[in-house]
């Protein structure tokens, strides 16, 4: 919370200028195209994490596709996890995301913007929707962000199992996969300080699907897993 104020104090002059214009992009969702929403966003990340104390280390952005129509899966560590990645990318994307975090402010108006994707992890043909609508989506060119933890871990660099279920609309997409390691994201807004921190955002080699297609979803999920907890104990 008090970085978060922070953000907010050091930013006073823009805040009202930057909270009315991503109120607006969200509620004129169709008048913007992907990459004015995502521009806008970026701007705000941007500027919120210089005036709270946050340096996003990026590494392996050469890792990310070429081509639209791919999917991130990061370890979760927190609400901070999309805004670090946000800065760290250039490509626009969107965001599955669980329903209990659509109603708060401000990241209720970011998912707006970036058409997200809710899940009710209780309703299994809602769940069964979203895979499917997601899937077309990327196939038709769009990314997405889905975290296969399911919630955010509770011991910070340490990454819980990854469910085989979240890596369903990648296979039914037959797209690429692209492990992302967050290092430190939960202590921005997770630890209550406002000293400096450093956030690292890795991207790590993709899986395409020549790479994943004879492999059932529990397999994709454990090699992600494994692949960025190698990567967090090696830059932790």
């Amino acid at each position: 919370m008090k970085r978060i104020l922070y953000m907010v104090l050091r930013n006073i002059i823009l805040v009202p200028f930057m909270w009315i214009k991503l109120c607006y992009h969200a509620s004129h969702v169709e008048k913007y195209t992907e990459e004015e929403h995502f521009k806008m966003l970026e701007f705000i990340v941007r500027r919120a994490n210089k005036g709270g104390n946050v340096t996003i280390d990026v590494h392996g952005q050469e890792n990310i596709p070429a081509e639209n129509g791919f999917m991130f899966f990061p370890n979760h560590q927190g609400l901070f996890d999309v805004l670090a990645i946000l800065e760290a990318c250039p490509r626009p994307f969107s965001v599955v995301a669980k329903k209990e975090v659509a109603h708060i402010q401000f990241l209720k108006q970011v998912f707006a913007c970036m058409k997200a994707y809710t899940l009710d992890r209780e309703d299994v043909r809602q769940a069964m929707k979203v895979i499917t609508d997601v899937s077309k989506e990327v196939m038709n060119g769009r990314n997405y962000i889905i975290f296969a933890e399911g919630t955010r871990s509770k011991n910070g660099n340490q990454v819980q199992e990854f469910k085989g279920g979240s890596f369903k609309a990648a296979t039914k997409a037959k797209c690429p996969i692209v492990p992302v390691a967050l290092i430190d994201a939960f202590k921005p807004f997770d630890t209550n300080t406002i000293s400096p921190v450093k956030v690292q955002v890795h991207f790590l080699a993709p899986l395409y699907y020549d790479d994943y297609k004879d492999m059932k979803t529990k397999e994709i999920a454990a090699l992600v897993k494994e692949r960025i907890q190698k990567t967090i104990r090696k830059n932790s």
